[in-house]
C-alpha cells in the first residue's frame, strides 16, 4: 500500500495580510486615472491626463486636496468621514468654503467618493452627472 501526501505551499505578500483600516493616517489618495463623458473611450492615466490631483486624510478627520494643472497648484480643505450604506463604502467631504476643486452633482460643499470592494481604489460620483471619472489609488 502506497500513500502519497499532497502539501501545497502559497505565498501571502503583506499587502494581502493586512487590511484596508479607516484609522490608520494619515493616507493619501493619488488620481491614476480619469475618463471623459464619451463612451468606449479608454481611461487618460499619468501626465497625460488634464491634471494631477490628490486627497490626503489627516488623524484629526480633516483633509486637503490638491490639484495641479501645469504647475498652478490649488488646494481645498475640509472635514471627512467613511460612510456605510447598503451597496458599499464612501468617503463623505464636507469643504469649508465654496472651491473650484469640489467636484459633485450638488453645487454645495459635499463631494463623495465610493471605496471600491478590495478598498484600495476611491471613484468620484461626480460622473453620475456627467462630471469625470475620476479614480484614485491609496498611496500612503
Amino acid at each position: 500500500m502506497t500513500i502519497i501526501f499532497l502539501i501545497s505551499c502559497s505565498e501571502s505578500t503583506e499587502s494581502e495580510l493586512i487590511p484596508f483600516n479607516s484609522k490608520l493616517f494619515p493616507q493619501q489618495w493619488q488620481l491614476v486615472a480619469m475618463t471623459g463623458s464619451i463612451a468606449n473611450m479608454p481611461p487618460i492615466t499619468g501626465r497625460k491626463m488634464s491634471w494631477q490631483e490628490s486627497y490626503t486624510l489627516n488623524t484629526n478627520k480633516t483633509f486637503v486636496k490638491s490639484r495641479d494643472i501645469n504647475g498652478n497648484i490649488s488646494l481645498a480643505t475640509g472635514t471627512y468621514t467613511f460612510v456605510i450604506l447598503s451597496d458599499g463604502t464612501y468617503l463623505e467631504l464636507t469643504y469649508i468654503s465654496e472651491n473650484n476643486l469640489i467636484g459633485n452633482c450638488t453645487s454645495d460643499l459635499k463631494e463623495i467618493l465610493r471605496l471600491n470592494d478590495s478598498q484600495d481604489k476611491l471613484t468620484a460620483t461626480w460622473w453620475a452627472c456627467d462630471g469625470p471619472g475620476l479614480f484614485y489609488e491609496r498611496k500612503q
